[in-house]
């Protein structure tokens, strides 16, 4: 069975993370109330995401940090990981994520530096690779650069299949697909476990 970490398509056939938390493109209409509820849901999830901070859209950057804060501390208390959007705010996202205890970190459909790879590795973090990948020969590097014991695949909103995210990911690290699939089943086993 294939593992899809982020995914907005979920099939019953793959292994994903069920996942409770504010977007902070959404950041702006959202309460205080709505914490409530993630922080409700949180014991039944593996994870609190999709969260974080994305510098290009236009909500409030205070207000989208005051929500990932927030939603930190609910993981953190509840003993979960969190799935990490980072759009155009690495620096500042890596500052906060440092002042938590957090059970695992993925930074979902990774295309940063081989500099920011390294640096949110060294911390223990994983990075989860998808379609945009294969457009940046950068993104190639940082995916060559990330031991298989901090790797993760998915489709995200992308049409593409996950087996064929797997297929390419196998011809770049030349590592057999099967091989790849009970590596990444293995870091999935070891989050959730």
């Amino acid at each position: 069975m294939l593992v899809n970490i982020h995914t907005h398509h979920p099939k019953p056939e793959e292994r994903t993370l069920s996942i409770v938390g504010i977007h902070p493109y959404n950041t702006e209409a959202m309460t205080t109330d709505m914490l409530l509820l993630v922080n409700q849901q949180v014991a039944s999830c593996h994870a609190v995401g999709e969260i974080g901070l994305d510098f290009v859209c236009s909500t409030d950057r205070k207000l989208q940090e005051q929500f990932f804060r927030a939603q930190l501390e609910i993981a953190q208390h509840a003993g979960k990981g969190v799935v990490i959007h980072c759009v155009k705010a690495f620096e500042c996202v890596m500052k906060i994520l440092s002042e938590y205890t957090l059970r695992f970190v993925i930074f979902h459909g990774f295309i940063g530096s081989t500099i920011q790879a390294k640096r949110a590795i060294s911390k223990g973090y994983f990075l989860s690779f998808g379609e945009r990948t294969f457009r940046s020969p950068k993104t190639i590097e940082s995916l060559l650069i990330t031991p298989t014991d901090r790797l993760f695949l998915e489709t995200d909103d992308s049409t593409i299949t996950i087996e064929e995210i797997y297929t390419r990911t196998a011809e770049i690290l030349s590592i057999p697909e099967p091989i790849l699939c009970g590596i990444i089943n293995e870091n999935f086993d070891t989050i959730c476990g």
